[in-house]
């Protein structure tokens, strides 16, 4: 099968209405996944994504589910009854509520007629800074051991993958196989600010160092040409995976 960089790509659609969606995924025309995530979901609910998924889309639902086993069960059935490929849960809320999670998505995904999607788990949000992390949550654990940690607690509970920055993809690809997914936000091409990323890295560096795909959102939706800002992503993907 041919290669198709784009498909290591997932256009974060954040901070949009649903017409402002639309509009900007009409100038993608190679577009292949996209990201749901609170704020979209919220304003415009399951519907967007079937319309996402009825112009050809394979959509990311990322509303990071945290709570207890029977509540984050109930939620990852429903969401994957609408078809979603990827939805995030949180790694912390334990290895029991993770299990319930993955096993009713699949429950909920095969009544809809759906594949089972791949649940991913967040491991540290890429806002945290190693010091923040520390500091604020009073955690005695450095933050890449902590994203270590809860790598594992998920691998273990049978999760497809995880979220995590690009700075720790290269030592927990050393430590889980190729079919565990590491899906990393805080990506940035050179020139652009890092708003609240903090844990970045280019798209090139973060598939070289082991990651299954890459979630970029400003970038690309607040360019003055989108369309040229994808290709020239997708061009560095093909060309990270030639060298």
């Amino acid at each position: 099968m041919k290669f198709d960089p784009a498909d290591k790509l997932i256009l974060a659609l954040d901070g949009m209405d649903q017409s402002e969606v639309f509009e900007l995924i009409a100038k993608l025309n190679n577009l292949r996944w996209v990201k749901v995530g609170l704020e979209l979901f919220i304003s415009n609910g399951r519907e967007i994504i079937l319309a996402l998924k009825d112009r050809g889309l394979r959509v990311f639902l990322d509303l990071k589910f945290h709570d207890i086993p029977i509540t984050m069960a109930g939620a990852c059935r429903q969401a994957a009854s609408t078809g979603a490929e990827l939805i995030t849960v949180h790694a912390c809320a334990g290895i029991d509520a993770l299990k319930e999670a993955n096993a009713a998505a699949a429950q909920g995904a095969k009544f809809a007629g759906f594949e089972a999607p791949t649940l991913l788990a967040v491991t540290v949000l890429t806002s945290w800074s190693s010091n923040k992390f520390a500091n604020e949550l009073i955690i005695n654990q450095p933050l890449e051991k902590r994203v270590e940690y809860l790598a594992k607690l998920s691998f273990d509970a049978g999760i497809g993958g995880c979220i995590c920055s690009p700075l720790e993809v290269n030592s927990l690809r050393r430590l889980f196989p190729e079919a565990f997914e590491l899906v990393t936000p805080g990506i940035r091409n050179k020139g652009f600010e890092h708003n609240d990323q903090v844990r970045i890295m280019s798209p090139s560096d973060a598939l070289k160092s082991g990651a299954t795909r890459l979630v970029i959102g400003r970038p690309i939706t607040q360019a003055k040409d989108p369309m040229k800002i994808f290709q020239e992503f997708c061009k560095e993907v093909y060309e990270s995976q030639r060298d």
